[in-house]
C-alpha cells in the first residue's frame, strides 16, 4: 500500500508496511475505569493500517507485565502513552524508562497535557523520543511513517522533539473536522477489555459513557493547561454526529448516561440545543463542562430543553468572586462575581445542579494579601451556597501553568517558583499533589493558608454533603451535617477532626471534576 506524504515541501512516496504498536493508558487516581478516549482517538488514526495493542492501567493489576508480554510476543516498534498531570505519571514514567532500557531502538511517544506543557523535563529524560502536542489524528500516523522510512519529522505538525540538544516545536495544525474523522474503534477496545466494565454506575446512571465531542476551548484562562495547546481554538462535532455515537453505545451496550469530558461542551448554544432535542427521546442523563458567561447568554427556552433532555448537572469554572482577580486570571468574556451568584440562582428554576470550581491561593505580592483573598473567597463560596444550596463546590489551590505571555505566570516566575527539572521528580508525593491542585508548593502560600483551605473544604462537605457520592446514605448526610452546623455558621474551621473521622469511616468522596 503506497501513501504520498508532503514533508518539508517535498513529496515522499513510501511503502507503508503494518507496524506493531502498544498504546498505553496509565492508571488515573482512585477513579472508576472510563472509556480511554484519548487512546482510542489515536487507535482510530491507525486502525486498518497498523496492528496495535491497548493496555489500560485502570484495568490491569500489573500493566508493566502486560506490556512486556506484548513485547515478548511481537516486534513492537513504537510505544504510545497518554499522560495527564498527576497520578498517570506514576506508571507512565517508570514503564517508559524501563522499556527504553530494555529496547533502546524503541520509539516512545507521549501525548496529553503533561508532556505538552512540560516538554523540557520530558525530552531531557533521555527515554521519551516525541511528544504529540495536541490532536494526533494526523500527527501519529505521519510520525510512524517517518520512523519506519527514516524520514525527517520537522514537517509533521503538532510535534515536539529534541534535535542537537534543542527542543523543537513544529507548527500547529488547524483543528480537524470531527465529523470526518474515523469512528472510534470501540469494538477493538472490547477485544482487549470488556467495554461493559467501562460503563460503571455513577450519579448520572447505571451505565455511564465517557465521551469527547470537541477539541479545545475558545478562551485563554491563564491557569488552564488547555490554553498552551489549543491557543483559544475550539471545534466541535455536529449534534447529529454526537447523537449517532451515543445512540450506538446505548443500543449496543445499554448505556444510560453520558459524561462529556470536553474542555467546554456548551460553547455553541445551537449545537447543544440540537443535541438535546435528538437525545431527549433516549431518556439518558448527562453532564458536561461549561463557562458561566457563555451559558448565561442561553435563552431560558434553551436551558429548559437541555434539562428536559436529561442534563442533570453542569461543571463551571467559577474560580473566584473577585472581579479584579478574574481579570488577572485572563478569564476573558464577561464573567463577574455578581454573575456567578445570579447564574447559580437562575439554574435553580431549571433543576440543573451547577458544579462550581474555585481556585484559591493565586499569586499575591504579600502574605497578608494572599490570606485576605482566601478569606474573601471562602465567604463568597458561602454566598453561592446561600442563593443555591444545591450548588456543588469544588476547591482547588492555584497551580501554575506555563502559559507564555501571561502576567500571572510571569508573577509566578518572579516569586522564585520553579517546576522540577527532571522527569522523575514529578512522581514525588509533593509534586503529585501539585498536579492534583491540592498542594501547590508556591512561595506565597504558607502552610496555615493551605490548612485553612483544606479545613474549610472539610467543613463545607460536612455541612453540604455532595449528591455525587452515590454510596453516601441519607442518614449519614443528616448526621454529618448536624456535626458541622456550628463550624460552618460560626466560621470556626480549625481542626475539624470529628468531621474528617466520619468522612474517613464512611469513605466519603468529596465532589471533584470527573468525580461522579
Amino acid at each position: 500500500m503506497y501513501y504520498i506524504y508532503i514533508l518539508n515541501s517535498e513529496v515522499d512516496l513510501v511503502l507503508e508496511k503494518p507496524l506493531k504498536i502498544v498504546l498505553f493508558n496509565p492508571r488515573s487516581a482512585n477513579s472508576k475505569p472510563r472509556i480511554p478516549n484519548s487512546i482510542l482517538q489515536i487507535a482510530a488514526s491507525i486502525d486498518g493500517k497498523h496492528e496495535y495493542f491497548i493496555v489500560d492501567g485502570n484495568m490491569e493489576a500489573d500493566p508493566e507485565k502486560k506490556i512486556l508480554d506484548y513485547f515478548k510476543q511481537h516486534k513492537i516498534v513504537a510505544f504510545g502513552c497518554t499522560v495527564m498531570p498527576g497520578p498517570q505519571l506514576k506508571q507512565a514514567i517508570p514503564i517508559s524508562k524501563k522499556l527504553k532500557q530494555l529496547f533502546p531502538n524503541l520509539k516512545i511517544i507521549w501525548g496529553g497535557y503533561f508532556p505538552s506543557n512540560q516538554p523540557k523535563s520530558v525530552l531531557n529524560s533521555g527515554y521519551i523520543d516525541f511528544i504529540v502536542n495536541g490532536p494526533g489524528d494526523n500527527t501519529f500516523p505521519q510520525l510512524l511513517n517517518a520512523i519506519q522510512n527514516n524520514l525527517p519529522v520537522d514537517g509533521i505538525k503538532n510535534l515536539i522533539y529534541k534535535k542537537d540538544e534543542q527542543i523543537i516545536k513544529t507548527a500547529k495544525e488547524e483543528l480537524l473536522d470531527l465529523d470526518k474523522l474515523p469512528a472510534l474503534p470501540y469494538e477493538k477496545l472490547n477485544s482487549f477489555y470488556s467495554l461493559h466494565k467501562y460503563l460503571g454506575k455513577t450519579y448520572l446512571g447505571k451505565k455511564t459513557i465517557a465521551y469527547h465531542s470537541s477539541f479545545g476551548c475558545p478562551f485563554t484562562c491563564s491557569f488552564c493547561a488547555v490554553v498552551p495547546i489549543y491557543n483559544a481554538r475550539w471545534k466541535g462535532k455536529s449534534a447529529q454526529g454526537i447523537y449517532n455515537d451515543v445512540k450506538w453505545l446505548k443500543d449496543k451496550y445499554q448505556a444510560d448516561a453520558i459524561e462529556f469530558h470536553d474542555n467546554n461542551f456548551f460553547v455553541s448554544e445551537k449545537r447543544t440545543v440540537e443535541f438535546a432535542k435528538l437525545i431527549k427521546g433516549e431518556k439518558m442523563t448527562w453532564w458536561g463542562e461549561a463557562r458561566i458567561d457563555t451559558m448565561d447568554k442561553y435563552k431560558d427556552e434553551s436551558l429548559a430543553i437541555i434539562r428536559e433532555a436529561g442534563c442533570k448537572m453542569i461543571f463551571f469554572g467559577a474560580e473566584t468572586g473577585n472581579d479584579e482577580v478574574l481579570k488577572k486570571m485572563d478569564k476573558g468574556g464577561t464573567q463577574t462575581g455578581e454573575q456567578i451568584l445570579k447564574f447559580a440562582e437562575r439554574l435553580k428554576k431549571f433543576d440543573i445542579i451547577p458544579e462550581y470550581s474555585f481556585v484559591l491561593g493565586i499569586p499575591s505580592e504579600t502574605e497578608n494579601e494572599a490570606a485576605k483573598q482566601i478569606n474573601e473567597d471562602i465567604e463568597f463560596i458561602k454566598k453561592v451556597k446561600t442563593v443555591n444550596p444545591n450548588t456543588e463546590i469544588i476547591i482547588y489551590t492555584y497551580s501554575p501553568v506555563p502559559t507564555e505571555g501571561s502576567d500571572m505566570y510571569n508573577n509566578v516566575l518572579a516569586s522564585g517558583f520553579k517546576f522540577p527539572e527532571t522527569l522523575e521528580d514529578w512522581i514525588s508525593p509533593a509534586w503529585e499533589n501539585f498536579d492534583l491542585r491540592k498542594n501547590p508548593l508556591t512561595p506565597w502560600l504558607k502552610p496555615y493558608m493551605i490548612d485553612k483551605i483544606k479545613n474549610f473544604e472539610t467543613v463545607l462537605n460536612g455541612y453540604f454533603p455532595t449528591v455525587s457520592d452515590i454510596r453516601f446514605k441519607q442518614w449519614q448526610k443528616t448526621l454529618i451535617k448536624s456535626w458541622s452546623v456550628f463550624r460552618y455558621r460560626s466560621g470556626f474551621y480549625k481542626f475539624p477532626y470529628e468531621i474528617k473521622a466520619l468522612q474517613k469511616i464512611w469513605k466519603y468522596r468529596q465532589p471533584e471534576i470527573e468525580g461522579f
